[in-house]
């Protein structure tokens, strides 16, 4: 029995020695001493209840302790690809907040111009924020907004006439911008600012342009044309080479506001005010949005299924091959808190095996969708509320540690991201 206690001690001395010296063993435990986090921002709405970002148990499905104080309002939140470097925008201030992931705290913040609801870290050391309403000197208002997350602040304020989405090709050396109410793509190039040559490039011939989706080496961006969603003539994807900026041949879809690439199958929603009708769904519901199923190869529209309405810009792959879908403003049905009847929200979950469709009964805006590579589960903030799916029933998760699928936090929740790789 000594010396097994002795042969465990040393080992245990060894081990440190190795983490501390570099021995190729690398133990990094977050304050929250949770493997695998997930944040989410919540809006407080009462007095006693304070903004910022909570830290959840992705694991267990429970709140973890403490948490890391992000403004007073915090809301849209985007990612950087390593999962290193995470921005929240509070709505109040318009403010950035910079959160380093591993310590799990605040190292910056970025005050914004404006107003944004789409922003992108394409790498660790640069974030991009849309703002419409930026006042440019002699210009209309409007720009692509660039945050330098490394020694803090604004780096460069790109004037893009009232911005309203980025997107951005994998390595971050290519930025899309898309403005409300025109047929034109604006490209920017970050290596260009500072050098004296025009860092954007317009690229006309589009309809109502609102949203990208690159292809995985980044040398196609399939832009998503709103057309009569948006005021313009046909929804469609139009392809754009990324070397030659030239707009390809333009394929119509029933509606394009957000789409989500799969290998070669692009998932495209939106509305059509044409084809509008909730067939095959018995719903008060009047009218429904439209998922066309587009095979990149061929470049053609091999099915679609009816969803629901509102603005789409919300959508997720979960294991399994369930696709969620949400919107904002969607024709909302029943109350989920006194269950008479149909109850019905912004959210949609499309099979990708059968091509069934499934409409949660639940109310209120979609905005913040997380899956996980290793779990049958996708998080859903919806209405202000932290709802968790099993993916292989498409319904509200039930186990020992959450049995109503809802995580019970105080404020409103509008976003979620998970923040470890799992």
């Amino acid at each position: 029995m000594k010396k097994s206690a002795l042969l465990i001690a040393l080992l245990a001395v060894a081990v440190l020695n190795l983490v501390s010296c570099g021995g190729g063993v690398s133990i990094t435990t977050p304050p929250s001493r949770l493997t695998e986090r997930v944040l989410a921002s919540q809006s407080a709405s009462t007095p006693t209840a304070a903004g910022g970002l909570i830290i959840i148990d992705g694991e267990l499905d429970t709140l973890g302790h403490g948490g890391i104080s992000a403004g007073t309002s915090p809301g849209l939140m985007a990612i950087s690809p390593q999962r290193s470097v995470l921005l929240a925008f509070d709505s109040v201030t318009d403010r950035v907040d910079v959160i380093n992931t591993s310590k799990e705290s605040l190292t910056g913040t970025i005050q914004l111009p404006g107003f944004t609801m789409s922003m992108v870290v394409p790498v660790p050391s640069a974030g991009y924020a849309a703002v419409p309403s930026a006042p440019l000197n002699g210009t209309s208002p409007g720009a692509v907004v660039v945050m330098n997350l490394t020694s803090g602040g604004v780096s460069a304020t790109i004037n893009v006439p009232n911005a309203q989405t980025v997107a951005s090709n994998p390595s971050g050396t290519q930025i899309l911008a898309f403005s409300n109410d025109s047929n034109a793509v604006t490209v920017v190039s970050p290596a260009l600012i500072n050098s004296g040559s025009p860092v954007t490039t317009t690229v006309t011939g589009f309809d109502r342009p609102v949203n990208a989706v690159f292809s995985t080496d980044g040398s196609i961006a399939y832009v998503l044309n709103c057309g009569a969603e948006c005021e313009g003539t046909q929804a469609s994807v139009q392809p754009l080479n990324m070397a030659t900026l030239t707009p390809g041949t333009p394929v119509p879809v029933d509606g394009a506001t957000i789409a989500f690439l799969n290998g070669t199958t692009l998932y495209v929603a939106g509305n059509s005010p044409t084809n509008s009708l909730c067939t095959g769904q018995t719903t008060a519901a009047t009218t429904c949005g439209r998922l066309d199923i587009m095979d990149l190869n061929s470049m053609t529209v091999t099915g679609s299924a009816v969803i629901t309405d509102g603005y789409h810009d919300r959508i997720d792959m979960s294991l399994g091959g369930q696709l969620f879908i949400g919107s904002m403003g969607c024709t909302d049905i029943g109350n989920v808190n006194n269950p008479q009847g149909e109850v019905r929200g912004c959210l949609s979950i499309f099979n990708t095996t059968n091509s069934s469709v499934v409409i949660p009964a639940d109310n209120g805006d979609v905005t913040g969708l997380q899956s996980f590579s290793t779990r049958y589960a996708e998080y859903v903030a919806e209405g202000g509320n932290l709802r968790v799916y099993n993916t292989l029933t498409d319904t509200l998760l039930d186990t020992d540690y959450i049995t109503t699928g809802t995580i019970v936090i105080t404020g409103k929740i509008i976003d979620v991201k998970a923040i470890d790789f799992f």
